[in-house]
């Protein structure tokens, strides 16, 4: 029972929805923990725990309005992300788990809600629908946590992000079908208002949609207002659909992210950035409402019929669904195995099933208050299970790519080449790419992996296991190049993990370029083209290994003239950005560039030491062999 506290008014709580929800989002990724356990964590300790926030109490009616407009714009973002073409280049295990995947799993799941969780058919297919999605906002991390190898990272990351969309669609229309019989009208007069709802709101996306391509490209709508024009699009169509039939707006939203998604258009990457950042926003917010908005004794409904219902979905509906999708494909067993046992649900089955089931239960249908606290329970079941077994599952099926750290170098040189091949000794996966096959001479010759295309290009993103890599170094002969590469992937992979080599005449005010833009700068403003130049003057790579003895400031005694590049601690590639502020404790490795001149020291101090240590040998045995004693037979020593 919640804590009896003063209610909050509107501004007060939707301030703490923002800072909860955020500051939830921000925990998960500095302590790499799944956002929406600490998510559901805090929405359960505001709510019914401490009774400091009550969505019902402290907003009011606009609660349900609010989730039903952040679900709309969730589910449009999951039509943006539906490129067909990418769908129809994709391998055929994909296509599978997308294409047969998605009905299988909507029938299993609806089979064990209906006969496992007792939950009426109505609701059955309903959430049935939902549970099709496995959450690619959960997915990614687990991934790229785990280090799995490209194909069956790829699988199941297609898998999440296609079957988003189209586990809503499917829960769309189930809903659809479930209201219109509600209303007890004869047959042919209830199939005519679901095929009228559902054809205006397929229409109206579907016609929004183009409307909103052809304003774009012909430029009838400046560029700083296509956010804010899409984003009130959305709403319009949302509420349009919904005057026809109830929940049609989300079909209709749906659609009209997908028409958009195909078009070609080329504002697309800063329209997707945007609406990643909203859905964060909106995310974060539904999520908070429903884990506070959760009662006590919707909880207490949940009885052992839950835990099977839980068990069931994880060890007989996925692998059951996987198994039958990837009959006759391609995969080795432990790879369908491993997609099989792995299917997280995220925020969308969450957030939709919470709308879904309050309109349920104002139908009539008492099941669908259940759909929110399964959903929860789902969730978190899923979300800590693979948490914690998916990168030892993967390790003992031999599907990772190591827990080596992994850098993409952009841009093939003699530079970039013994910078790679430095790395590489260090125990560091690297590859070098480049759009110019000549510039990736030194590093075919040295054995080195390589990619020859542009690093940005759809063939990359099918041939390159973006997920074997945490870094990313931007080192071409092309500045503009290594700008437009170092700001397009940063928002991917997180701009403290992209760096890039300074620019040519970067210190000019009129060639300066704004902070957002570009990578994180290598040790200072050397080029290219000045690192080349001393790598014709003889200068070289060396690892150099601390210790308890050699300690970072002996290290900076003994070398003062060399040009630290990058450190490797604990399993983390770190370049070095300002010299001054590198941390080194024992077993950290720092890889710099050496003058000739310190060669040449450092050569002579290896010979210095290593006679030192054969007359201290020499010496020892003297010494045991004591005095008067026959000499020792040549070789003993060995």
């Amino acid at each position: 029972m919640a804590i009896e506290t003063a209610a909050l008014n509107p501004i007060e709580a939707f301030a703490i929805v923002g800072i909860a929800g955020v500051g939830a989002q921000w925990l998960a990724w500095r302590f790499r923990m799944p956002a929406i356990v600490l998510m559901l964590a805090v929405g359960l300790i505001l709510g019914p725990v401490t009774g400091i926030f009550l969505p019902e109490r402290d907003i009011g009616a606009l609660v349900q309005p609010m989730i039903s407009l952040a679900v709309a714009v969730i589910l449009f973002e999951g039509g943006l992300t539906l490129n067909l073409r990418q769908l129809a280049d994709a391998r055929l295990a994909v296509r599978r788990l997308v294409y047969v995947g998605a009905p299988v799993g909507w029938l299993l799941s609806a089979l064990v809600l209906n006969l496992v969780a007792g939950l009426g058919w109505q609701a059955s297919i309903v959430f049935g629908g939902i549970m099709i999605v496995t959450g690619p906002t959960v997915i990614a991390p687990l991934l790229r946590q785990a280090r799995l190898r490209a194909r069956p990272a790829q699988a199941l990351q297609w898998e999440a992000i296609v079957n988003d969309a189209i586990g809503a669609l499917a829960a769309v229309f189930a809903l659809l079908v479930v209201l219109t019989r509600q209303q007890e009208l004869g047959e042919a007069q209830a199939l005519w208002q679901l095929l009228r709802g559902i054809g205006f709101a397929m229409l109206l996306g579907v016609g929004m949609g183009f409307g909103v391509v052809r304003a774009f490209r012909r430029n009838l709508v400046p560029e700083y207002m296509k956010v804010p024009v899409l984003f009130v699009t959305v709403i319009v169509v949302f509420a349009g659909a919904d005057l026809v039939l109830h929940e049609s707006g989300l079909l209709a939203v749906t659609v009209m992210g997908l028409v958009i998604a195909n078009a070609d258009l080329p504002s697309y990457a800063e329209i997707y950035r945007f609406k990643e950042s909203a859905t964060i926003l909106l995310v974060s917010g539904v999520f908070i409402l429903l884990a506070a908005g959760i009662k006590f004794q919707a909880l207490a409904m949940l009885d052992w019929r839950a835990a099977v219902f839980v068990l069931a979905v994880i060890l007989v509906v996925r692998p059951l669904t996987v198994m039958i999708s990837l009959i006759g494909t391609d995969l080795p067993w432990r790879e369908k195995l491993l997609i099989a046992l792995t299917g997280p649900r995220g925020v969308v089955l969450v957030a939709v099933s919470g709308i879904f089931g309050e309109r349920l239960v104002a139908e009539g249908i008492p099941d669908g208050a259940m759909l929110t606290p399964l959903a929860f329970v789902l969730v978190v079941a899923t979300v800590v299970l693979h948490g914690f077994t998916l990168a030892p599952l993967a390790r003992a099926l031999g599907l990772t790519s190591g827990d080596k750290p992994g850098l993409i170098i952009v841009g093939g040189s003699v530079f970039t080449t013994e910078l790679a091949q430095a790395l590489e000794k260090a125990d560091v996966n690297v590859l070098i790419t480049d759009p110019n096959r000549g510039h990736l001479l030194s590093a075919r010759r040295a054995g080195l992996p390589y990619f020859y295309g542009d690093i940005l290009s759809e063939a990359a993103e099918n041939s390159v296991e973006f997920i074997a890599y945490n870094a990313i170094l931007v080192a071409s002969d092309n500045d503009a190049y290594n700008t437009l590469v170092a700001t397009d992937l940063a928002p991917e992979l997180g701009r403290d993990s992209i760096w890039q080599l300074a620019r040519h005449k970067e210190d000019l005010p009129r060639h300066a370029l704004p902070s957002q833009l570009g990578g994180r700068t290598v040790n200072g403003n050397r080029t290219l083209d000045q690192y080349l130049d001393l790598m014709e003057r003889g200068w070289v790579f060396r690892t150099t290994r601390l210790t308890e003895e050699y300690t970072l400031e002996k290290w900076r005694a003994a070398r003062p003239e060399v040009i630290p590049m990058a450190t490797i601690d604990r399993g983390r590639l770190q370049f070095v950005g300002d010299p001054a502020r590198i941390e080194g404790r024992p077993d950290t490795r720092i890889i710099s560039l050496i003058p000739p001149e310190t060669l040449e020291k450092i050569r002579l101090e290896n010979e210095a030491a290593h006679l030192a240590r054969a007359e201290a040998r020499a010496t020892r045995r003297g010494e045991g062999a004591g005095i008067g004693d026959p000499p020792a037979p040549a070789g003993a020593a060995g």
